[in-house]
């Protein structure tokens, strides 16, 4: 399963437990392939640099470094234009298009809206930890 995962889903995640953080584990323990773009990246180190709770340099570099090492990292050709509250959500829609993603997972109402995109779904994280939840339990 591939997925693009919303910077505000991941910062949730990284920075409080509950149901992102349990995301951030499921993708960590590689239970699902994470997509991800060059636009994505950019911003979760921009939302990191200036975000409310101070978060040393070792430990963004060593957050951005698992992201890059871990995630099938996208080219993003094209300019989708879907978002129309707002525009630079379009870059999540963009990535899933160009790695052929299943799942957008987002906070996000303007991307959540949308419900799906292509056959690409858009769901919170709290639908998202059930489907990954579900996949997961033994046989």
């Amino acid at each position: 399963m591939r997925v693009v995962i919303d910077t505000n889903v991941f910062v949730s995640g990284i920075f409080w437990k509950g149901i992102s953080n349990k995301i951030i584990n499921f993708w960590r323990e590689e239970k699902f392939d994470l997509v991800t773009s060059l636009k994505n990246v950019e911003e979760l180190i921009k939302v990191l640099r200036y975000f409310k709770i101070s978060m040393g340099n070792e430990l963004m570099k060593e957050w951005i470094n698992l992201l890059v090492e871990n995630s099938i990292i996208v080219d993003v050709i094209g300019n989708v234009k879907v978002v129309k509250d707002d525009p630079t959500d379009d870059k999540f829609i963009e990535t899933a298009l160009n790695g052929n993603a299943d799942y957008i997972v987002s906070q996000d109402r303007h991307l959540l809206d949308l419900k799906e995109f292509e056959g690409i779904k858009i769901v919170t994280p709290k639908e998202f930890l059930q489907i990954l939840e579900s996949d997961n339990k033994p046989n």
